[in-house]
């Protein structure tokens, strides 16, 4: 870990509404099941109104959620508004918070490690971790699981 290139920073982010499906499954198994729902909703986005940015998949999720409708796992894209969204999809509404980011290039296999880089960097910087809340996974590349490219983002006070 000492070895980390040093690309974290803190960022402050307005609310967000999200669109999309939510991944529900045994812990281990989220690295299978989250690229699978992401091409999902990749065939899917035709059928979702006022997609903010077609070329961008949000993750979803709270570290420590405290009711069984905030568990798991939401792929979505941002939208403006909640109309016309298929009745099997999901919706979300994330309110402005602050957050630490940092860039994982790579393997979904990784990601784990990135997190940890992220993790010491808001020790070493005094932030303290929000695991209660909404934390996001801004994707720009996330077709193949080997080779993705995502904004890490833990929210912090």
């Amino acid at each position: 870990m000492e070895n980390a290139p040093v690309i974290t920073r803190k960022i402050k982010m307005e609310e967000i509404k999200l669109a999309g499906l939510r991944v529900l499954c045994p812990g281990d198994q989220y690295i299978k099941e989250i690229p699978k729902a992401s091409l999902r909703l990749e065939n899917r986005m035709s059928e979702i109104s006022h997609i903010a940015n077609p070329h961008r998949q949000i993750g979803a999720f709270k570290v420590e959620e405290s009711t069984e409708a905030e568990d798991g796992y939401w792929v979505c894209v941002e939208v403006t508004a909640f109309e016309d969204v298929p009745e099997d999809m999901v919706t979300l509404t994330v309110p402005a918070q602050s957050y630490a980011v940092y860039h994982h290039q790579g393997s979904n296999k990784d990601i784990m490690q990135s997190y940890g880089y992220l993790h010491k960097w808001i020790d070493a910087s005094g932030y303290k971790r929000l695991k209660g809340r909404w934390h996001l996974e801004l994707y720009s590349s996330w077709a193949d699981p080997e080779r993705l490219s995502v904004e890490l983002c833990d929210t912090v006070e």
